[in-house]
């Protein structure tokens, strides 16, 4: 009876001791491997339109942030660095390389592309822009235009957006050309867009595109004219003859610097005393057939304008490579915008998959900054800030070279607002052929959508409906309010 009494105790004992060990054990690894992990995984908010998911579907696979999450694995470690055009070091903040097949980039499907479903007709395009036709094949992200009836128009593409910004730095992209060199109507672009407009959505474009402006002044009004209606005389004779010698139809930069204090919510900030927009910057690369050539139109898009919309094209506010054939576009804007572009030939190699031309673009941002375009890592030309400088007849002061948060667009399309079609010539699919995508800065990274100096996120999260629909055309069909100017007739009361 005893014998079976102390079994008995010792059967209990020893149970008890080895799950007081299994907890122990439980907890060390908890703390020394769990808690690192979930300490390293923020927990972000799943309405924010324009930050990074965690999850992906068809193609990377993020990794724990503080880590060089952004860079695709597949990117040699050669590309990790680099001399910039300015003589200082770069490092790597982001890159894909589209190695694996078969991605898809439908809402939701991939943490840093977003593929939109819509017409994009504010440049009158004759295609639509369906998600289904972007996908990755044989190491390149392919953007497909057929001639295909669809959603009432009689082409199909895409447009690919990033979810991912960056301030100052340099972006180059290696692609291959849709069509022949001698051949025109398609229309590739490679662009940035401040993070406060979405390229397609007109809600959120209209009062903010193109602008890059910290001042308050007439440049920030409607029309760019004082409320009389009738000053500055710039801008009612300067303009195109196609509009009667107006300078600006734009309906007045949204976010400006004369911002009414007590607005202040509908101002995205960081004060209502400081200049948002959306600017153009810097590129886009478009292309064009010259001859048995391509050339890359290398541009910027900005607001508000000087008279004539007459920028300083000479030395020293800009700077030509001799090595390159460069000339300037002679369209240097209209009601909506004024744009600064020079022409770069390129090479009769790089179209439909027979060859590959690297682009790129580096800038620093502000009132003293400067935007440096480049071919396969050579420098083309260089804006300086000063060819945007103030302008006494149009009274406004220094535009900048954009200080906003940047998203990539990347896109292909066919408009007459581009260029005539030589239907004869086309053939159809045409495809954009893109090997990567990679971004670069130096010094500490400013990549997301919420720099402290220039935050969007919580304007966008306020703002939610008009940046996800892309029915809402116009500001005014939103349902939010705009903030007032205290320039304008009605000021601030």
């Amino acid at each position: 009876m005893m014998d079976k009494q102390m079994r008995s105790r010792f059967s209990w004992f020893a149970l008890l001791n080895t799950a007081s060990l299994c907890i122990v054990v439980i907890v060390i690894v908890g703390l020394f491997a769990g808690w690192p992990v979930y300490r390293c995984v923020p927990f972000l908010p799943t309405s924010s339109l324009f930050g990074l998911t965690l999850t992906n579907s068809t193609g990377q696979v993020p990794k724990i942030p503080g880590l060089p999450t952004l860079i695709d694995d597949a990117t040699p470690t050669e590309a990790y660095a680099r001399t910039g055009l300015d003589g200082e070091e770069y490092k790597l903040v982001f890159s894909d390389e589209f190695n694996q097949d078969g991605r898809t980039f439908w809402p939701g499907d991939d943490p840093y592309w977003e593929a939109v479903d819509l017409h994009y007709w504010g440049t009158r395009d004759l295609e639509w822009y369906d998600p289904d036709a972007v996908s990755t094949k044989d190491g390149n992200l392919v953007i497909e235009l057929t001639q295909e009836p669809w959603n009432g128009l009689n082409f199909r593409s895409g447009m690919l957006q990033s979810w991912n910004n960056f301030t100052g730095g340099y972006m180059e992209v290696r692609l291959s050309l849709p069509g022949e060199p001698d051949t025109q109507g398609l229309w590739p672009g490679v662009w940035t867009l401040g993070n406060l407009g979405r390229a397609g959505y007109g809600g959120t474009t209209q009062g903010v595109w193109p602008y890059t402006y910290d001042a308050c002044d007439v440049g920030t009004l409607p029309n760019q004219t004082w409320p009389n209606g009738t000053d500055p005389v710039a801008a009612k004779t300067s303009g195109s003859r196609d509009y009667g010698g107006e300078l600006s139809w734009l309906d007045g930069q949204r976010f400006s610097a004369c911002t009414c204090e007590e607005d202040r919510d509908e101002h995205p900030g960081p004060r209502p005393s400081v200049g948002r927009g959306a600017p153009e910057s810097a590129c886009p690369f478009s292309f064009t057939p010259s001859g048995d050539r391509g050339s890359a139109s290398q541009s910027v898009q900005i607001a508000p304008f000087t008279a004539g919309h007459l920028w300083k094209n000479f030395t020293p506010h800009i700077e030509l490579n001799p090595d390159w054939t460069i000339r300037e576009n002679q369209w240097h804007g209209a009601i909506l915008q004024e744009s600064l572009s020079h022409e770069v030939m390129t090479d009769n190699t790089s179209f439909s998959g027979r060859g590959y031309t690297s682009y790129g673009f580096e800038y620093d941002p502000g009132a003293d900054g400067e935007i440096r375009w480049a071919i396969n890592g050579t420098s083309t030309w260089t804006m300086r800030a000063s060819a945007i400088g103030p302008d006494e007849a149009a009274q406004i002061e220094q535009r900048l070279v954009s200080e906003e948060p940047m998203s990539i667009v990347l896109n292909l399309a066919i408009s007459y607002a581009f260029q005539e079609p030589q239907w004869g010539k086309l053939t159809f699919p045409g495809s954009l052929l893109i090997d990567y995508v990679r971004v670069y800065q130096k010094g500490d990274a400013q990549v997301g959508c919420d720099p402290k100096s220039h935050p969007t996120s919580k304007y966008i999260d306020d703002h939610m409906a008009m940046y996800l629909n892309p029915n809402i055309s116009s500001f005014a069909d939103s349902g939010y309010r705009k903030p007032r100017n205290r320039l304008s007739a009605e000021g601030c009361n």
